[in-house]
């Protein structure tokens, strides 16, 4: 005979999640998407351009938005220039910065966390796929000699990019899409990540940042 804390659990059986991390620089965060075989079939046509998310080693795909000129001319600091400052607090066209990357410690303080449902994290991939600018003849347009290194490339993408509506504003839409609640506008990475921490405690059904 089944006792009722064994009665209850088998009624609630449970859901399967995916942990996504969202990575913070001073001005700047990407989406961490686990490469898995279905999120790397998803991503598949990064293959064709060099770049094979189902390489041996590759743990996450990393996916950003951002600013053509400010994004693609600027990998560190030392390469700021007033050219692409100026696109950046004004209006420019934008980019995706699609990469890849092995281990990623969660723990680490520019590292957040957070899990999702399958529906969550299905329409969160969705979303990243529908910023891609898309050709008529449905590809996604590269850029062509644009990249930092060999694990990563430029795509066209949706959307102009100015300092109002910047990179972490993309971000922030992207986890409403999967159903995540944030604050109305979030223009640095801290404001971002203290509006999730906030407004999505640990536990909520469907989605919460995972527990450190």
């Amino acid at each position: 005979m089944s006792g009722p804390l064994e009665a209850a659990a088998g009624s609630r059986p449970l859901m399967p999640m995916r942990t996504v991390l969202v990575l913070s620089s001073a001005i700047h965060t990407d989406l961490a998407l686990p490469a898995s075989p279905d999120v790397t079939a998803r991503f598949g046509f990064m293959s064709a351009d060099g770049l094979d998310p189902a390489q041996p080693g590759v743990e996450y795909i990393l996916a950003g938005w951002g600013g053509r000129s400010f994004y693609i001319e600027t990998p560190t600091w030392s390469d700021l220039r007033p050219g692409p400052v100026f696109n950046a607090l004004t209006i420019d066209r934008s980019v995706m910065h699609m990469g890849l990357a092995g281990a990623i410690d969660p723990d680490h303080p520019a590292v957040m966390a957070i899990s999702l449902d399958e529906a969550s994290f299905d329409r969160l991939v969705r979303s990243v796929l529908a910023s891609f600018t898309v050709s008529d003849d449905g590809l996604r347009q590269v850029v062509p000699g644009a990249q930092y290194g060999a694990y990563d490339l430029f795509y066209e993408a949706e959307g102009s990019f100015n300092a109002l509506a910047g990179c972490n504003v993309w971000t922030a839409r992207m986890l409403r899409q999967a159903g995540l609640k944030t604050g109305w506008w979030t223009p640095l990475p801290a404001l971002l990540t203290a509006s999730l921490k906030l407004h999505n405690p640990a536990g909520r059904s469907g989605y919460s940042p995972v527990a450190r």
